[in-house]
């Protein structure tokens, strides 16, 4: 079986829809902290990447106008509950965003790089929507350049079928993609560093 496909992970997350926020739960503080980088302001468009079901929205201020997309119809069926005004949801593949070019002031990519079948076109896509001197903020796990811990190495066989890729290197995506985009902040946000916040600007 495939798993690095859009079809498995609409199948996957399809299942997993009833019990994802039970299971995520412990990122709330973490999604919190990510968008606290973007230091967004009323009046900015907001684009989600990945929205699943919405964890993020009740954290991005009112006032800003958000569009939240994501793969897989059954998360944003949960998600419509936390949609309030100004926020539209979109069904949507973020290796190919159906959104202008330069539309957006900042971009939301929380736990979608690993997962996505490309990263190198999803970070692409989202350096597209922004405008430019916009920002885009990436929440995830990744490794370090030659740095694959045994236990990360032995669970991902099983993690990637279930949920996610646990071996990608944030760098390599980042150098591949050609975008414009610069890293202006990169801490560590758990497990030792192996979860990141990545925030990024557009220099177009």
């Amino acid at each position: 079986m495939r798993v690095n496909t859009n079809r498995w992970n609409r199948q996957r997350y399809t299942l997993w829809a009833p019990f994802y926020d039970f299971l995520t739960r412990g990122f709330e503080r973490q999604r919190e902290r990510s968008l606290g980088l973007l230091e967004l302001r009323p009046g900015e468009r907001v684009l989600v990447v990945g929205a699943g079901t919405g964890a993020d929205l009740p954290h991005i201020p009112a006032g800003c106008r958000v569009l939240a997309t994501d793969l897989t119809p059954a998360m944003l069926d949960v998600a419509r509950a936390r949609a309030r005004a100004g926020v539209g949801l979109a069904l949507m593949d973020g290796q190919r965003l159906a959104v202008p070019s330069a539309s957006f002031d900042a971009v939301v990519l929380h736990l979608i790089l690993a997962v996505i079948p490309d990263p190198v076109a999803c970070l692409r896509e989202a350096s597209r929507a922004l405008r430019p001197g916009g920002r885009a903020v990436v929440f995830d796990k990744f490794v370090r350049t030659g740095r694959v811990p045994l236990g990360v190495r032995l669970l991902n066989p099983v993690a990637r079928l279930l949920f996610t890729e646990m071996t990608r290197n944030f760098e390599e995506i980042l150098a591949r993609s050609g975008s414009p985009l610069v890293v202006t902040q990169d801490a560590p946000a758990m497990l030792g560093g192996l979860f990141r916040h990545v925030l990024l600007r557009s220099m177009r």
